[in-house]
């Protein structure tokens, strides 16, 4: 069964968490219950990056964080959409002037999408991962 085939039934997403303030998290996981519920898109939280076709990323990068970011992108079949969410994710947020952040995710790995606010709303958060869904789904 080829990739395009498995992303026209379910989205399977992976969260990388690299020293938030998990108020993005909370937001995400917000967008996961019922009140909002993302998995009626097709799109179900994974524990394995191997098994996933999405990865949320929050939080700023650290110097630690980068190098297991990266190895963890490398490790994840392709096509993987990648997913900044929150102010930190996108552009280190107020953690700009940090000594020890390595820098935005995009300075480590390639973004399909952004999804800004300190913290996004699960509205924010559901209309990003659908349009990477949309994107992943249209080859």
């Amino acid at each position: 069964m080829d990739k395009g085939r498995i992303l026209s039934r379910s989205i399977w997403v992976f969260h990388f968490a690299s020293g938030p303030c998990n108020n993005c998290d909370i937001e995400i996981l917000d967008a996961l219950t019922p009140r909002f519920d993302l998995e009626r898109f097709g799109i179900k939280l994974v524990g394995s990056i191997k098994h996933a076709d999405c990865m949320l990323v929050t939080g700023m990068i650290t110097m630690k964080g980068a190098p297991r970011l990266k190895s963890l992108y490398d490790m994840a079949p392709k096509p993987l959409a990648v997913v900044a969410v929150g102010g930190c994710a996108c552009s280190k947020g107020i953690f700009k002037d940090s000594y020890y952040t390595y820098g935005p995710v995009d300075r480590i790995i390639p973004v399909d999408a952004y999804i800004p606010g300190c913290p996004p709303r699960p509205e924010a958060v559901i209309d990003g991962i659908v349009k990477v869904v949309k994107k992943l789904r249209s080859g």
